[in-house]
């Protein structure tokens, strides 16, 4: 099956963006128009629009009905196991299934494009494969320099949903200069998650150079592959941000509190930095059989709830 692709377009500002529908609602290109000069926002390997690699190496992957890593390829849940597929180097399940799948456009005009996956109805191998059925449904939409997402998590079926969503963007680096490692990159936490073998122990660590995460710290002294948390919110938002001095451009990520830990991975191509915010700790479920507070989602049939991140670009 060839690649379904939809693009997006601001007349006024010239901004535009591309969705890879046929490999997760992958949002891969996002182009902001800064002093005249198009500014290439978002990290995607150059085969990436062919859609027959890992959709979890470029773009904006959308990760549900979990975020990050589950201990090896069972998934246990309320005494019966689901099996699942390994991802990682590890031999872990990783990111869900929505990232994989082909989705379904729901409506599209040339600056705003709608797009669902529904788990048993568009891959009925998923019955045998979590504890529920789900829908996820996704809204991108440009506005001027901005691009805005939207995010509805649903459970349609008769039975409770365990849970979690995360958005993994790839910021490109640099914003247009030629020295990525001078970037500074602002991160407003002030804890971070124990990791065993990539996955939370479930000790929360206090992080003793905070400040210098929310100050801004310059993206040739960053090596990470780290969950934060404890996330400074200035009303209904937390901000991140990447700024280039040789352009003077930055990209700004906020998103909304149905998130509450934020991971950060710098791979080891250093031609981006992934900012996730996720509604829970990666591999949730057997932090909340411990009685730790992971951020699990637990939801009702005929529940829902939702999420936003907004991504602007200025000079």
């Amino acid at each position: 099956m060839s690649a379904e692709i939809v693009s997006l377009k601001d007349a006024t500002s010239g901004a535009a963006a591309e969705i890879l529908v046929s490999q997760g609602f992958n949002c891969f290109r996002f182009l902001a128009s800064v002093r005249g000069r198009l500014v290439d926002v978002i990290y995607a390997p150059p085969d990436f629009a062919a859609g027959t690699g890992r959709p979890s190496r470029g773009g904006i992957p959308l990760l549900f009905p979990f975020p990050g890593r589950i201990p090896g390829t069972t998934f246990r849940w309320e005494g019966r196991d689901y099996p699942l597929e390994p991802g990682d180097a590890l031999g872990n399940a990783i990111h869900g299934f929505a990232l994989w799948r082909h989705w379904r456009v729901l409506e599209r005009s040339d600056r705003r494009v709608v797009g669902q996956f529904h788990a048993w109805r568009d891959d009925p191998t998923l019955r045998t494969r979590w504890p529920a059925d789900f829908r996820i449904t996704a809204t991108y939409e440009l506005d001027a320099n901005r691009l805005d997402a939207s995010f509805l998590m649903e459970n349609p079926c008769d039975r409770p949903l365990p849970c979690g969503f995360g958005s993994h963007p790839y910021f490109r680096m640099p914003l247009g200069g030629d020295k990525p490692d001078d970037c500074t990159v602002k991160l407003p936490v002030s804890a971070r998650w124990e990791l065993k073998q990539m996955l939370p122990s479930g000790a929360r660590l206090e992080l003793a150079n905070a400040t210098a995460f929310a100050s801004g710290q310059r993206f040739g002294d960053m090596q990470l592959d780290d969950v934060f948390t404890g996330l400074a919110f200035d009303g209904p938002w937390c901000t991140t941000s990447i700024h280039d001095p040789a352009t003077g451009c930055s990209v700004t990520q906020r998103f909304d509190g149905a998130f509450r830990e934020c991971v950060v991975y710098t791979p080891p191509h250093r031609q981006a930095i992934c900012i996730e915010p996720y509604t829970c700790v990666p591999g949730p479920f057997a932090l909340a059989e411990r009685g730790i507070d992971a951020g699990l989602k637990i939801v009702p049939p005929g529940g829902s709830f939702t999420a936003r991140v907004e991504i602007s670009v200025s000079s």
